[in-house]
């Protein structure tokens, strides 16, 4: 019980350092300004969701991979090597709202091009679609596959998935799914509910320092920790 406390309390702590202000969250607080916030909600959890388990099979399936000493030193490496990561990014990198500008620039130019391109179809589908059926046409709607497929892609391959596939690798797996899920599920809903108000607010710097001090711990906490037979 307390392996499952342990990795849930670390994967939560590290997801909501690591989602606060990164380009997936920008991009649920914008789209939630254009779109029904529960479609971008939907969207977005359903992709974190999916990117956590997958992230966490693949830290389980590594110990059976490679020996479980492999596996710690990689972990050990994986949350040093982050933190310090994170520790300079958010010392050296200029101007917090770069990110922001960047995520935003983007979903403009998506947006205008969609638009343009649907204003005239919509007229004609409008009636038609009204009349089949309503909630799932409503639930998979675009809006609700853009939400996901943004957020997927965007945290393929990210400094949090690797790390999330790394916490999984050394502590329970279970406990990391849940902390994962419900971390995910606290900034995406803080993103989608606080708007793009809430995310300009945020410091990039203090969030990133925070995570990089946090990474470093758990690097320093696994290399002090005996190897689980």
């Amino acid at each position: 019980m307390s392996s499952i406390v342990q990795g849930f309390t670390k994967s939560l702590a590290m997801t909501v350092l690591s989602e606060i202000g990164d380009k997936t969250f920008f991009a649920a607080a914008i789209l939630a300004m254009r779109n029904p916030r529960r479609l971008v909600l939907s969207g977005c959890l359903a992709a974190l969701i999916v990117m956590t388990i997958l992230s966490v099979l693949v830290g389980w399936a590594a110990p059976n991979l490679l020996s479980r000493t492999w596996t710690h030193h990689i972990t050990t490496i994986l949350f040093l090597g982050f933190g310090l990561w994170s520790l300079k990014e958010a010392i050296f990198e200029e101007g917090e709202s770069e990110e922001l500008a960047e995520v935003e620039a983007q979903l403009d130019k998506d947006w205008k091009a969609k638009n343009g391109a649907t204003k005239d179809s919509n007229k004609v589908d409008d009636a038609a679609k009204k009349h089949k059926r309503p909630f799932l046409s409503q639930f998979f709607s675009p809006i609700l596959l853009q939400a996901f497929s943004i957020t997927f892609f965007g945290e393929w391959g990210d400094k949090s998935q690797l790390a999330t596939i790394g916490l999984a690798a050394d502590e329970n797996p279970f406990g990391v799914v849940l902390g994962g899920i419900l971390g995910q599920a606290l900034c995406t809903t803080a993103a989608v509910i606080g708007g793009k108000s809430l995310a300009s607010q945020i410091s990039e710097k203090v969030v990133g320092l925070s995570g990089g001090i946090l990474f470093i711990v758990f690097g320093i906490q696994s290399f002090l920790s005996p190897v689980e037979s």
